[in-house]
């Protein structure tokens, strides 16, 4: 098992994080542990891989918030599943995607950034310093 991990745990780890920072269901929190106990990889080396997978997968939610808004305009968008979350990124700006890492909340709040046309570069910093910071938590709990 320990090979196993070895072997394939950071492209197993890259890919969980990705699919479960984006609207599809996943879970890389216990990957990441799991790897972390075993001790085949670094913690940092861990964290980059959770992070970077994880902030890609918020990114890609962002893009999809990018075609919605040529689909559907903001003005038209009273009573869509997303009005909240675009009103909370509308209030806050890039810095409510810190909040990114939330089960239920992160996913809406990344395509609502996406769909007011957030900066990207800004966007971007701001779920990884979210994602991150959750994952050195759970390694720091870890450890």
């Amino acid at each position: 098992m320990d090979e196993l991990l070895s072997e394939w745990g950071l492209w197993g780890l890259f890919v969980s994080a990705f699919v479960s920072s984006t609207l599809l269901p996943g879970g890389s929190e216990a990957l990441l542990l799991a790897l972390a106990i075993t001790e085949t990889h670094a913690s940092s080396l861990l964290l980059v891989v959770a992070t970077a997978g994880n902030t890609l997968g918020g990114m890609t939610s962002w893009l999809i918030g990018r075609w919605l808004a040529h689909r559907y305009p903001l003005e038209d968008m009273s009573g869509h599943k997303y009005e909240r979350a675009v009103l909370r990124v509308r209030r806050w700006g890039s810095p409510v995607l810190l909040l990114s890492w939330l089960p239920l909340v992160g996913d809406p709040l990344c395509v609502a950034a996406g769909w007011l046309k957030i900066n990207p570069f800004w966007s971007m910093l701001m779920i990884a310093l979210g994602k991150g910071g959750r994952y050195a938590l759970l390694l720091w709990l870890a450890v």
